[in-house]
C-alpha cells in the first residue's frame, strides 16, 4: 500500500508542474510581415529560449520583453510615429531603473542580444535563470536596430535604438 501511495504522490506532483511552452509569432514592425517565432519554454535550467528569424538586418541586435501586449505605432517625447512604441518600455517589474542586460540585476525584460547571420537569419537558444513563462505573459517581445552593450552608457537601453520587429507573449 506504502508503494502505491509513494507511486501516486510522484504521479500526482509531476501533473502539478507549472512548465509551459509559449510560441511567439514575430512581426517586422515596419511592415507587419511575418519573419518567424521565438520559443520560450520552461525547463530546469530555467526559460529557454529558442529563436527561429528571418529577414533580419546582418549583425548584433537589442532583445528584449516590453511591459505592454501591443506592438502598435506610438508617439516618442518629441511627437513623432515611431513603430511598435505602444509596448512601452522594457519589462520591469521590480522598477529597478537599471538596464544590465539578462541575469544582471536590472530589467527583467533584458534577454541576450541577438547575432543575425548575412542571409538575415538568426537561430539561437539562451537560458535565463530564474524566470518562467508565466513572467513574460501578456508582454511583448522586441528586437531593435542596433546591439546592446547591456549598459545605459553612452547611450541608453544599449543603444538598441529603433524597434524593427515585435510579437505578442500570450499563453
Amino acid at each position: 500500500m506504502k508503494k502505491i501511495l509513494f507511486v501516486f504522490a510522484l504521479l500526482l506532483a509531476a501533473c502539478n508542474t507549472s512548465q509551459s511552452t509559449i510560441v511567439v509569432p514575430m512581426y517586422s514592425a515596419d511592415t507587419s510581415s511575418y519573419i518567424g517565432k521565438v520559443i520560450f519554454s520552461d525547463t530546469a535550467k530555467g526559460l529557454r529560449i529558442q529563436t527561429d528569424l528571418t529577414n533580419l538586418p546582418f549583425g548584433e541586435h537589442g532583445f528584449h520583453v516590453h511591459e505592454y501586449p501591443n506592438c502598435n505605432i506610438g508617439t516618442n517625447k518629441k511627437h513623432q510615429i515611431e513603430s511598435a512604441l505602444a509596448a512601452g518600455g522594457h519589462y520591469d517589474p521590480e522598477k529597478t531603473g537599471k538596464h544590465l542586460g539578462p541575469n544582471g540585476g536590472g530589467h527583467k525584460g533584458d534577454l541576450p542580444r541577438l547575432i543575425v547571420l548575412k542571409n538575415g537569419r538568426t537561430q539561437q537558444v539562451f537560458y535565463l535563470a530564474s524566470i518562467k513563462t508565466v513572467d513574460f505573459v501578456n508582454k511583448s517581445l522586441m528586437i531593435h536596430a542596433g546591439g546592446d552593450n547591456y549598459k545605459d552608457t553612452p547611450l541608453p537601453l544599449g543603444g538598441g535604438g529603433k524597434r524593427i520587429a515585435c510579437g505578442i507573449i500570450e499563453k
